[in-house]
């Protein structure tokens, strides 16, 4: 799939599609009943050179196709582990076609940019993509909404 990567901050006209793909997504918890607020948690994101952080991929005719960030909190930060990949999600109709590997590649990108040695994951969804990235599981899982969700490291060295 071709398609472009560019920061959400360079990119702020797709914040109405993400706010609805997040709002599709997690329902639970940026649904009418969740705790969640998707457009604050995205326009937090909408920075360049600190955290959080947080990447859109787009089609040529800027369709929105996924985004991912990097946050210093996320599930399992209570363990005291961070920063975190977090927030990936693919629309859809364009899973299975790389976008998803690719937008967590830029946020490693971005990720070493800012200076992190290491960074954190946690999933229940992508754990082929993580694994195939070279991304270590921890010895630890947390509760979501979703049930256990795995904790992964990947070393940024």
């Amino acid at each position: 799939m071709d398609c472009s990567i560019a920061l959400l901050a360079d990119r702020q006209s797709a914040l109405t599609d993400l706010i609805e793909l997040f709002v599709a997504e997690w329902t639970p918890w940026y649904g009418p009943q969740g705790q969640g607020n998707a457009e604050a948690d995205l326009v937090a994101c909408m920075t360049r050179d600190r955290l959080p952080i947080a990447v859109v991929a787009q089609d040529r005719d800027g369709r929105v196709l996924g985004t991912a960030a990097l946050k210093q909190e996320s599930l399992g930060a209570e363990l005291g582990y961070g920063p975190w990949l977090a927030a990936v999600v693919v629309v859809p109709a364009w899973r299975r076609q790389g976008i998803g590997s690719n937008l967590i590649s830029a946020v490693e990108g971005h990720a070493r940019a800012l200076g992190f040695a290491e960074i954190y994951t946690s999933t229940n969804t992508a754990n082929a993509i993580i694994a195939r990235r070279g991304w270590q599981p921890l010895n630890h899982t947390v509760q979501s909404i979703r049930g256990p969700i795995s904790i992964f490291r990947l070393a940024l060295g």
